[in-house]
């Protein structure tokens, strides 16, 4: 661990520890102030009642109500307190899962449910992209389904954009900075709800089938009855008019009840509506407000927030006053006299309806810009969170200046805690190249491969990589790591393998696209050996000077001999040592081939029979 990164760790931590001390001291309070609260409200009723029986009302009463007040200012000072409770739980639950994401603690870091893993995808599933120990739930800090959703779309894309990717480093360089930024944004919507925003729900209500058009004419109509019934009813009571206003009342009635099912559509979830409407309004208030002078990038991309005409907030707020004003339905005595004397409800209906087709116009384009702010959020974070990570710098791929070159140094795996994980070295310079990586059992071929391909997405994605350095072209990812057999579809754990190979094959024939960065891992190991060897030489050769280039391991170290008939095939091993009778590896790559292997040693070692040569 680098000594900034342990300077970084160690100053979460001690935030965390000061965040639990001030938490308890203020719990410790707020127990207080309950029986505080509960002592003034019970000394009130006694001293007003003594107060009353001794002297009379003209005391007990001031006292009484002095006691009320008193009671009632050292309730707003313990609501203020408990708020500034949740508040730092808050804090302290966002520092808490900072620090997990350094530590790889996975019990503490959140989980969102997703779709499973694609096993037909180049490299979802080998990576660990999605899943519960995965790259994604490591990375996203999304407050919103939909933005978790972008994150793991990016992760995910088959053709890399090298343009798309370079604006998004850009911004993440700029936003990585900001940690006050994040923290405030995640405190925001948190102090609203606990739950994720789920947007395409919101987007899906409010583009719901419209009301009747129908509603206008009948709110034209009961609106002129009203008037109608107020006047007759003014004339009746100045003894002008007999008591015509009851049949108006009548015809009024049978109106307003025949067409309740136009507006009971606009009325429909309602509450959900105002629910999911706050926890965008927390969002888009701290948007709104936030100062971006020194921060273009953010600027540009948080522009439909504070550079609209009407600001988003404005117009969630009208609808949280209409929200408001339907509301007062709930009250069956004043629903009654609200719609005896106009059609409220039809009001309501129509401003509710008016206020959600603006939104359904509005909502969507403010939700995927924050989706997309989420997303580079979350990578930002990650490049907070590991300051020895870096950028990848990318080679032309195309034209005069094109290059196709990987120069990796110190690579290490984000999956793999810090006290564990070994960094590595690794070349290669040209199209067709392959490179074979022997080794024995456990000396860390697969992992290899794995911290190559997991480093190629985050290089993608426009995120930092676990490297000093990282220099590389763009490349279609695919790998061959961890093939399972089908027993619904029918298919052999080989027969899966031989499938995905024969893709990989064809994918490398499309010369007219983005080349190929594949890696496959123990190469057609679910067959014997005298097949295996036969089946890897033919393949290995074919894969060499195609339109990609890539990495190979195998535990059939005849393969290394394909080094000397092909120029484009290079070797690479990692190697054991028995260290008093404990088997021992550096995970260190070497050039060459492997010159031991451990099996049988590994079968001795467990006390397992092994013949004597």
């Amino acid at each position: 661990m680098t000594i900034q990164r342990e300077t970084r760790r160690r100053a979460i931590d001690r935030q965390i520890q000061r965040l639990q001390r001030r938490i308890e001291r203020m719990r410790s309070r707020s127990s207080l102030f309950t029986r505080y609260r509960l002592g003034i409200f019970i000394f009130s009723l006694v001293a007003g009642a003594i107060s009353n029986f001794t002297i009379g009302e003209a005391v007990a009463w001031p006292v009484f109500t002095t006691g009320l007040l008193v009671f009632g200012a050292v309730a707003t000072i313990h609501r203020r307190l408990n708020h500034s409770i949740k508040r730092h739980e808050i804090w302290l639950r966002w520092k808490t899962q900072l620090l997990a994401r350094m530590q790889l603690d996975w019990q503490q870091l959140p989980f969102t449910e997703q779709t499973p893993a694609d096993p037909e995808h180049p490299f979802e599933f080998d990576l660990d992209i999605t899943g519960p120990r995965s790259l994604h739930r490591l990375l996203d800090t999304a407050v919103s389904k939909a933005g978790s959703a972008r994150l793991r779309t990016w992760l995910l894309r088959t053709d890399p954009d090298l343009k798309e990717t370079r604006r998004r480093q850009k911004i993440v360089r700029e936003l990585i900075p900001l940690s006050h930024f994040r923290n405030k944004l995640y405190l925001q919507f948190t102090l609203v709800s606990s739950e994720l925003l789920d947007g395409d729900k919101l987007v899906g209500w409010l583009k719901k089938q419209e009301t009747p058009r129908t509603l206008k004419i009948i709110v034209a109509v009961l609106s002129a009855m009203a008037l109608v019934n107020i006047s007759l009813f003014g004339l009746y009571q100045f003894g002008l008019l007999a008591g015509y206003y009851i049949w108006t009342l009548i015809a009024y009635i049978f109106v307003f009840l025949m067409n309740q099912k136009l507006i009971a559509s606009v009325f429909a979830d309602t509450n959900f509506l105002e629910d999911e409407l706050a926890k965008v309004r927390a969002i888009l208030e701290y948007l709104e407000s936030f100062p971006y002078q020194q921060n273009q990038a953010l600027s540009t991309i948080c522009e439909p927030f504070w550079k609209a005409q009407t600001r988003p907030s404005q117009q969630i707020r009208k609808v949280k006053w209409i929200a408001y004003l339907v509301g007062l339905r709930g009250n069956p005595l004043l629903n009654l006299v609200l719609n005896i004397t106009c059609p409220y409800d039809y009001y309501c209906a129509v401003l509710l309806d008016r206020s959600k087709k603006q939104l359904a116009r509005t909502v969507p384009g403010w939700l995927d810009t924050f989706y997309e702010l989420e997303a580079l959020l979350s990578l930002a974070n990650a490049g907070y969170l590991n300051p020895d990570y870096t950028f990848p710098t990318f080679n032309e791929n195309e034209g005069e200046h094109a290059k196709h070159k990987i120069e990796l140094v110190s690579i290490g795996h984000p999956l793999i805690p810090q006290q564990q994980k070994v960094c590595n070295d690794f070349m290669q310079e040209k199209l067709g190249t392959v490179t074979l990586i022997t080794g024995s059992n456990m000396a860390g071929k697969s992992t290899f491969l794995k911290t190559l391909g997991i480093n190629f997405c985050l290089a993608y994605v426009g995120g930092v990589v676990d490297a000093k350095k990282m220099e590389c072209s763009l490349f279609k990812l695919f790998t061959c790591l961890k093939v399972n057999d089908s027993v619904t579809d029918g298919f052999s754990f080989f027969y899966a393998e031989v499938r995905r190979l024969k893709s990989l094959l064809s994918r490398l024939d499309q010369s007219d696209s983005e080349p190929i960065f594949f890696l496959i891992d123990e190469i057609f190991r679910g067959t014997n050996n005298r097949e295996r060897l036969i089946g890897s030489r033919s393949y290995i050769r074919a894969l060499a000077n195609k339109h990609g280039m890539g990495a190979i391991s195998t535990h059939d170290l005849e393969l290394v001999h394909l080094a000397d008939e092909i120029a484009s095939i290079s070797n690479f091993h990692f190697r054991e040592e028995v260290v008093d009778g404990k088997m021992t590896f550096d995970y260190k790559l070497r050039t060459g081939p492997c010159p031991t292997t451990n099996a049988l040693k590994i079968m001795e070692l467990e006390g397992l029979p092994v013949e004597q040569s």
